[in-house]
């Protein structure tokens, strides 16, 4: 306010009294001692009331003055009816007797107030109409009010029938209303007029608060005869029309076509709006009641009585609940006969319930506001419809109707006029409690109600904004992204809260034990009624009806059992938005024709153009163009939407958020292995996202962020259709069923764009390395984006994962294209050279390991890097074997090609482990590797030794490169970890011992000369048959090996029998021979238990043989060994005999050797029986040699011991 009102507010006019210098309470003042309450004893009786201004525009302090004894108040003061500095803008509405309040006035404070309604206030409402409720009992006039509930709160308006009906008569509306009032209620209505009397007592009034306010000295003529009549003519035309009911279908376009605007005709009219707790019931109340207040007085209310008409129990309720209301503690009544003042009067707001001929208890009034609200909230509970409150003048009976319903009945359900203003008021405490829902997911329930009867209440047609709107909200409460966890009974989401309400849910009314109300037809009654107050007698009986708490109907949130459920729900309510929004665009047959020079583009594409890499790559190069021109803002809508309009931000919006459902779903039908309907969903996803590309003229990074999801997702599913192709059928049939739903969305889709954007990503193709090379450009696509903006940085754990998956799926292909290079050389038998086919399979395997590579390196990923290095290697030994199919068998040597691509593997191999650094890094991979490094080796050296590049090297150079190659192999075989791989470790290095024993074996045959030299690989020969053999003795399937190992030293040792030349030297080498022959029995009783094994149960076809190991008998080795053994064994027999013999011609008598001579000879002649009876079975022979060789072990204990 100015500083000009400031100043004559403080000097109170001449002529005031001193206890008269009272002023109007301003904002600020009347803000703070409300906020403390106030609990009032009135009469003995406590009743608790506490009111806070929630808003007040109340100009500054105006001085009340105290008019002189015999002032006449039928003369118009100067300034009647004229702007005052000191009432404000708002003139005489500020005391409140010029207009009615209109009939949406609650409306406008629950707009104002939207943090109130729905769940902390239980009414909303005009003062006028809350004390004309809790006078029902006490007075005969009639009570008209509209009732709507918005969740738990009721908002109450007065519902001038004779205003309607008036309006009826010329316009035609509400014609309905008017014929059902006639038939049911006042058969015989007709227009009441206000009395002479009324609107005397109105002007008197009005009159005496402007002579209290005493203009500001800027006296104003006093009005003509002429004038007068026209302001009292005005006044009244006011007063007729001053409910200024809106038309059906004429509500603003601010309010249908933006619901955040206020509303015209919804305004907050009020001076005050004040939170008023009465006992336990929460009101937001509007008033404009004045208030003066200044000097001793902190406030108090000002009245004109006729001194010839007493106070009566309705006044003095009147004034009691003013006050109450406003918190001001004292009322100065002014006294008047015929209109000449007689006297004032002060009394305090406790007092007024106990003044003579006004006599009421507060108790009762209590117990009235309880009962009224109890029983309108046990009825009242359809959100969005309208009920009417009635009681006839004169009457007892109050009645509740269901305008709703009734109006539902007639041709047009649209015209009830509360319609709209309920409808907005409903989407607005949804929004409101919208912006909330992170701070408390109880209310999603109450929101979704809201919404659902937002929805339900508007035409489709009229208010397509508002309908969108909503339906996006109603998607909005799901959380697509939320996890399984919430999803518990333990959610905050299924928990019924107080507030909440249901349209699905009603709750029948409950009448208490003495029957209150009924909607029984009885002759008081009629059938259309909701609920019936028989006697208003009733509503004095505390209690009466039941607590509210009881009686209020609850809801919850819908429980989505799955992921899937909760998805169709939210694509439910997008479809819905989607058709709102396109029905307000423009109808399809409304869209411009084609132009006829304009060639129409099909969607035919050449299959040599999108099959194939190739294809692909183009395919990719006009995606990432495309993805170029979204960072300017390139923008086209085929629909003609214009960018900015709502239109096209609600579309974007719910074209993202369908998006993101099919996404989830997508998700969801991926972790269930449905990978056709995955495939199918996220094709939608992309074919939404591409329409919301096409539409944005801003992309903003969490949406590239989204695409980036979606294509990694779509790589996911390709990956896993081209790694389950034996299911392709079933896939197939899943890709391409597609629901109503999704073909609605898909056909709002098409409007703005032709969807094509990601078509080379989502097609289910039946070739595997398509399927591959789509997973690949996916990944590579979605990390193309990561890279537009500043994503990659602030998302890095999707940047991994991208690059994590785009390696792997490099891995992929690597393995297909060499497994197929593979095949190729097994294939090839005649060709002697390696096919340009296997050399381009080659290349394309080893670029794609390469780039996988170069993928987990650079997110230092060292074990799959590892992996991949591995697979590098495995690809040059799979080149090396290319190059040895060349040449006769018979004139085969290992050439420099075999030799330079296997140097290669064990290149990649090496750098395998050194990627990996430590085994603890990973065990599994480490030992992986060692196991492929040890086999490169092993395989080298075997193919050296057993195809000697003897035209390039020389004996010795090929001798000394198998020996280095075999002991690098033994270096990365680990035979004493315990793990799966350690039978296979012990049997490799048992081989790698054999082949050197006997490499070392064959050189000292073939050695002439250098005696050192001899005699190292004579040791290196013993050293690596012992090892050998105790490695063999290790495996329980591996006799044969055990044995022929055991016959070559065996041969070993014949050999150096043959260059001794003393007796005494060739019989040690003979005991040494034999003592082998001896130990060979371990081998024998494993043959042996293998054979009786297979005797007993018959052979299985199931066995499932182990690499490098021999998993079943070999009968035939078996009998050739055996042959050998038999004539080995008899040989050395013959030749111990022959030589102990000769040596006890020559020498005294030995005792010992006395004993080995005579078992020797035992043993013999046994052996030549048993070699001799051509009929035993191979079981039959064993048994023997077993026998034989016990009697061998017993007879020659004391000899020596070789191992």
């Amino acid at each position: 306010m100015g500083d000009s009102k400031e100043a004559g507010a403080e000097s109170p006019p001449a002529g005031a009294a001193a206890r008269g210098g009272l002023s109007l309470l301003s904002q600020g003042e009347s803000e703070e001692p409300s906020a403390q309450g106030s609990a009032l004893f009135l009469g003995g009786n406590e009743v608790k009331s506490r009111a806070v201004v929630k808003y007040s525009s109340a100009p500054l302090r105006t001085a009340f003055a105290r008019l002189e004894e015999k002032t006449d108040l039928k003369l118009p003061p100067a300034n009647w009816l004229r702007e005052s500095a000191k009432l404000g803008p708002a003139g005489t509405t500020i005391l409140g007797n010029s207009k009615k309040s209109k009939p949406f006035s609650s409306f406008g404070m629950a707009y104002d107030f939207i943090d109130s309604v729905g769940n902390d206030v239980d009414v909303v409402s005009d003062s006028e109409n809350i004390k004309k409720l809790l006078k029902i009992p006490y007075s005969k006039s009639h009570v008209s009010m509209a009732v709507h509930r918005i969740g738990r709160t009721l908002l109450l308006d007065e519902l001038d029938i004779q205003e309607l009906f008036m309006r009826s008569s010329q316009t035609g509306d509400w014609t309905w209303l008017k014929e059902f009032y006639q038939r049911l209620i006042d058969q015989k209505w007709q227009r009441k007029k206000k009395s002479k009397e009324h609107w005397y007592q109105k002007a008197i009034l009005s009159k005496f608060l402007y002579y209290s306010i005493n203009g500001d000295g800027a006296a104003q003529p006093v009005p003509s005869a002429a004038e007068q009549q026209e302001s009292s003519s005005s006044d009244q035309t006011n007063h007729s029309d001053g409910a200024s009911w809106p038309a059906p279908f004429e509500m603003p376009s601010s309010v249908s076509e933006d619901p955040s605007a206020s509303s015209q005709g919804l305004k907050n009219d009020f001076v005050r709006n004040i939170l008023w707790t009465f006992e336990d019931i929460h009101m937001l109340v509007g008033s404009n009641m004045p208030i003066f207040g200044g000097g001793r007085y902190p406030a108090v209310s000002l009245r004109l009585r006729d001194n010839n008409k007493p106070i009566n129990v309705l006044t003095g309720i009147d004034y009691w609940l003013d006050n109450l209301i406003c918190n001001v503690p004292e009322l100065v009544m002014c006294f008047h006969v015929n209109g000449i003042v007689q006297k004032y009067e002060m009394i305090k707001t406790e007092e007024i319930p106990n003044l003579e001929n006004s006599n009421f208890s507060t108790k009762v009034i209590k117990d009235i506001a309880q009962n009224i609200l109890s029983f309108l909230k046990s009825n009242c509970t359809k959100e969005g419809h309208t009920y009417w409150l009635f009681k006839a003048s004169g009457s007892d009976i109050v009645k509740l109707y269901d305008l709703t319903t009734l109006c539902e009945e007639t041709e047009d359900k649209y015209q009830n006029p509360f319609t709209m203003p309920v409808a907005i008021l409903l989407y607005k405490v949804a929004c409101n409690m919208m912006m909330k829902k992170n701070q408390n997911k109880k209310h999603y329930g109450t929101i979704r109600t809201l919404l659902l009867n937002c929805v339900k209440l508007l035409d489709k047609s009229r208010h397509p904004q508002i309908i969108a709107s909503a339906n996006y909200m109603l998607s909005e409460l799901f959380q697509l992204d939320e996890p399984k966890k919430e999803e518990s009974s333990e959610s905050p989401l299924n928990e019924n809260s107080d507030e909440s309400y249901s349209e699905e849910e009603e709750e029948m009314p409950d009448s208490d034990e003495n029957g209150s109300y009924s909607t029984s037809s009885d002759p008081s009654d009629d059938n259309k009624a909701v609920a019936i107050i028989k006697s208003v007698g009733e509503l004095s009986v505390p209690e009466k009806y039941k607590s509210i708490h009881q009686i209020r109907p609850s809801c919850t949130f819908p429980v989505c059992h799955d992921t899937e459920e909760r998805c169709r729900l939210v694509l439910s309510y997008v479809l819905e938005g989607l058709k709102s929004v396109d029905s307000s665009i423009k109808k399809e047959s409304d869209l411009p024709a084609a132009d006829p020079n304009t060639p129409i583009p099909l969607k035919y594409e050449d299959e040599s153009t999108r099959g194939g890499p190739e294809g692909l790559e183009k395919q990719m190069a006009l995606f990432l163009d495309k993805m170029g021109s979204l960072q300017k803002g390139n923008y086209s809508s085929q629909s003609g939407m214009i960018p900015g309009s709502w239109q096209h931000k609600m579309k974007l919006q719910l074209i993202l958020k369908s998006s993101k459902a099919y996404y989830v779903l997508s998700d969801a039908a991926m972790s269930l292995q449905k990978y056709g309907r995955a495939l199918r969903y996220i094709k939608l996803a992309l074919q939404s996202h591409d329409t919301y590309c096409c539409l944005c003229t801003n992309m903003l990074s969490e949406v590239l962020l989204f695409l980036s999801q979606y294509l990694t997702l779509c790589g996911d599913i390709q990956l896993m259709l081209a790694q389950n192709a034996n299911n392709r059928a079933a896939h197939l049939e899943e890709f391409n069923y597609q629901t109503k739903e999704d073909q609605e969305i898909l056909h709002s889709l098409h409007r703005e764009s032709s969807c094509q954007g990601f078509a080379w990503a989502t097609d289910l193709s039946t070739d595997l390395e398509s399927q591959l090379s789509v997973s690949c450009k996916c990944y590579e696509a979605a990390n193309e984006i990561l890279q537009f903006s500043d994503l990659k940085s602030q998302n890095p754990e999707h940047y991994v994962q991208v690059l994590k998956r785009m390696g792997n799926v490099r891995n992929e292909i690597g393995v297909f294209y060499m497994n197929q290079a593979a095949a190729l050389q097994s294939e090839r038998v005649v060709s002697k050279s390696v096919s340009t086919a296997e050399q381009q399979l080659w290349k394309k395997s080893f670029s794609c390991f390469e780039k996988g590579i170069h993928n987990f390196e650079s997110i230092d990923d060292a074990t799959n890097a590892a992996l991949l290095l591995c697979n590098t290697g495995r690809l040059m030994r799979i080149c090396a074997q290319a190059h040895c199919g060349a040449g006769d068998e018979f004139k085969r040597e290992f050439s420099p090609e075999e030799g330079l691509y296997y140097n290669k593997a064990v290149d990649y191999y090496l750098k395998a482990l050194r990627s990996l650094g430590t085994r603890d890094i990973h065990p599994a991979v480490w030992d992986s590797v060692n196991w492929e490094l040890s086999t490169t080796y092993f395989t080298m050296a075997t193919l050296q030794q057993d195809y000697a590049p003897l035209s390039r090297k020389a004996q010795e150079q090929i001798e000394k490169e198998v020996s280095e190659a075999m002991m690098k192999s033994l270096k990365y075989c680990d035979v004493d970890s315990v793990s799966a791989r350690q039978p296979l470790c012990q049997y490799r290095a048992a081989t790698i011992h054999h082949r050197l024993a006997s490499m070392y074996h064959s050189c000292l045959r073939n050695q002439v000369g250098d005696e050192h030299l001899r005699k190292q690989h004579r040791v290196l020969a013993d050293l690596h048959y012992s090892k050998a053999v105790k490695l063999f003795q290790l495996l329980k399937d591996a006799p044969c090996e055990l044995l022929r190992v055991q016959l070559e030293r065996v041969a070993f040792a014949e050999f150096q029998m043959t260059s001794q030349n003393s007796n005494v030297g060739k019989l040690k080498t003979l005991s040494g021979a034999l003592d082998i022959m001896v130990r060979t029995k371990h081998a024998f009783q494993l043959i042996r238990k293998e054979l009786i094994e297979e005797f007993d149960q018959p052979k299985s076809d199931e066995c499932t043989p182990a690499a490098d190991s021999s998993p079943s008998l070999n009968r035939e080795e078996v009998i050739k060994l055996l042959s050998i053994f038999e004539s080995r064994l008899s040989f050395l027999l013959l030749q111990s005999i022959k030589l102990l013999s000769s040596t006890k011609k020559k020498t005294s008598s030995n005792t010992e050797e006395d004993v080995v001579l005579k078992t020797n000879k035992q043993i013999y002649s046994q052996l030549l029986r048993a070699t001799a009876n051509r009929n035993a079975t191979l079981l039959e022979r064993i048994d023997v040699l077993i026998h034989l060789l016990d009697q061998l072990a017993r007879g020659s204990g004391g000899s020596g011991s070789v191992q």
